[in-house]
């Protein structure tokens, strides 16, 4: 029985609730309130369509709660690189699972651009300068790339003691990286060179791709290979791989 206790529950102004409420009226053909000086009266219109258009409002306010409450659960579909997938996404579900028992969780492993507009996907992780314009953009992770091996590769005939000590070892080539941003990431020729190490053909070595398949072959002892801090991180904290030298790049994607 207020137009400005109204406006101030909506968030307009009382000369705007009276304007709405003066077109309705003219709208039905009937007189809703008695303007009083002191107040609101409803008239018997306005009493007679009341209970009716309360049902109908708290049915509407039911419905919005109920899409509110659906919004919150369901599919949460994540499209990210393989690479990220199988180093660090899969290996954390079990904390989202217990945190969000009520989405289901969906995981598309893609390295193709998604365009939100088709695509059935809610959020994707990629790697560059982040520069996706129309996007909400939020940095994850800054990276660094140095060496990383196998334990077993700091022992035996051949220990991995100094950067020149990969002479005696297989470098282990990320073809992916290689072939799809030449020169704009950096391989075995611009570690060495930025080591200062010379007498290390960087030409040669095993070349693997995905880039998943790359650390395995390191985790494996097949060589040394060079490792993204973001992709490396689970394996170096559980002692599956360690970093033989300190010297790292930073890298211009993130």
């Amino acid at each position: 029985m207020s137009f400005a206790k109204a406006a101030e529950e909506l968030h307009v102004t009382p000369a705007a609730i009276s304007q709405q409420v003066k077109a309705l009226e003219e709208h039905l053909g009937v007189a809703l309130f008695k303007r009083l000086p002191r107040g609101l009266l409803l008239t018997d219109a306005g009493r007679a369509c009341l209970p009716k258009l309360g049902e109908s409002f708290d049915g509407l306010a039911s419905a919005v709660q109920d899409v509110r409450a659906m919004d919150s659960t369901g599919v949460l579909t994540v499209s990210v690189m393989p690479s990220l997938a199988a180093k660090r996404l899969l290996p954390a579900l079990h904390r989202f699972q217990d945190k969000h028992p009520d989405i289901d969780l969906h995981i598309a492993a893609s390295t193709r651009s998604v365009d939100f507009r088709y695509d059935d996907v809610d959020v994707a992780i990629r790697y560059g300068f982040g520069d996706w314009p129309g996007l909400q953009v939020e940095l994850l992770s800054e990276e660094e790339i140095f060496p990383v091996c196998s334990p077993a590769l700091l022992q035996g005939a051949d220990p991995l003691k100094t950067p020149d000590d990969l002479r005696s070892h297989t470098l282990i080539h990320d073809l992916f990286w290689k072939t799809r941003f030449v020169g704009r990431f950096p391989d075995w020729d611009s570690w060495l060179a930025e080591e200062g190490v010379t007498g290390v053909d960087a030409s040669r070595g095993l070349g693997l791709h995905p880039t998943e398949m790359v650390l395995d072959a390191a985790v494996a002892g097949r060589g040394v290979a060079l490792g993204r801090s973001v992709l490396v991180k689970n394996d170096l904290d559980a002692g599956l791989l360690v970093r033989p030298f300190a010297r790292t790049i930073r890298l211009e994607f993130a």
